[in-house]
């Protein structure tokens, strides 16, 4: 697949607000695309919907993708859920005139920064301490005390990614983040 726009990525440990801001940047640039993510978990309550938030795959579907080459990257996030991007969602936004932007877990976010290089602008987006994230997570009200222990666990291990990114957000204040975001991404697509 050939480059034919510019790739923003957004990664961070879960909790740490990239949604969020991902979501603020969608609204000031239209020359946009959100990139859905497929995966293999359950949906969080009725708000998430297919084709929208991701593209909800069976395991055995997700696995099928796979043996076709149909994703760019994937990962095995938490065992047994599965998180790719799929090579026609990239096309199918580059299609439509706009730039692609993401929101994936770390791993997901370096092996994209590889794949697209310097047409590429990766941010990691990280909260002040790991305290701040578990109050985050806990506040979502979704999380077990299982589930919470393992995120931490994985954030811990995650935040050792940072310096493959090309520059980090520290999300302390929400507007602050947002400004910093559209500052990063207006150079970038002005470039």
């Amino acid at each position: 697949m050939a480059t034919q726009g510019k790739a923003i990525i957004f990664s961070a440990p879960s909790g740490s607000g990239k949604t969020t801001i991902v979501r603020h940047l969608l609204t000031k640039f239209p020359q946009l695309g959100f990139s859905i993510s497929a995966c293999t978990r359950d949906k969080r309550g009725r708000a998430e919907v297919h084709g929208k938030d991701y593209y909800f795959l069976s395991p055995e579907e997700f696995k099928a993708k796979i043996d076709a080459d149909a994703f760019i990257e994937w990962e095995e996030v938490y065992e047994g859920n599965f998180y790719g991007t799929l090579k026609e969602e990239i096309q199918r936004i580059w299609d439509s005139g706009k730039h692609v932007i993401f929101d994936v877990d770390v791993k997901g976010g370096v092996n994209l920064k590889n794949y697209f290089g310097a047409h590429a602008l990766a941010i990691f987006v990280k909260v002040p301490s790991l305290e701040v994230l578990k109050e985050r997570l806990t506040d979502r009200g979704s999380e077990s005390e299982e589930s919470l222990s393992r995120r931490l666990y994985k954030a811990k291990f995650e935040m050792s990614f940072e310096n493959k990114f090309d520059v980090t957000i520290v999300n302390d204040d929400r507007e602050t983040s947002f400004q910093q975001a559209e500052t990063l991404v207006g150079n970038f697509l002005n470039s």
